[in-house]
């Protein structure tokens, strides 16, 4: 079932501009875990390795996170090109162009 009330173009703008800030944002994050890495093997003071390794565990879990978040991104423009978006997919019924203008990535017409 295509959903044919939906302009489809606009969504996969916005989608590939959510998609160039996530991979923005990883590259940042990774930089800084690697510049972390390197403070780590040069500090000498249990203490600033306590707290590199503490930011370290910090920014691995946003790292984690944006990786979800464009994998989401990537699912959802890949349903742009199946024909599928727009769609829930446990109801089979149509997501309200509200909920995808505010969450484009949406895979069902409410959160579980």
């Amino acid at each position: 079932m295509k959903r044919k009330d939906l302009d489809l173009e606009h969504f996969r703008d916005k989608l590939q501009k959510e998609r160039e800030r996530l991979l923005k944002e990883i590259d940042g994050v990774a930089e800084d875990t690697q510049e972390l890495d390197v403070s780590a093997s040069e500090a000498e003071d249990r203490g600033d390795i306590a707290e590199i390794d503490a930011q370290n565990a910090i920014d691995q879990t946003v790292l984690d996170t944006l990786k979800k978040e464009l994998s989401e991104v990537d699912a959802a423009l890949k349903r742009i090109e199946e024909g599928t978006y727009g769609i829930c997919e446990k109801t089979g019924r149509p997501i309200p162009v509200e909920r995808l203008e505010a969450y484009p990535a949406a895979r069902t017409v409410a959160d579980a």
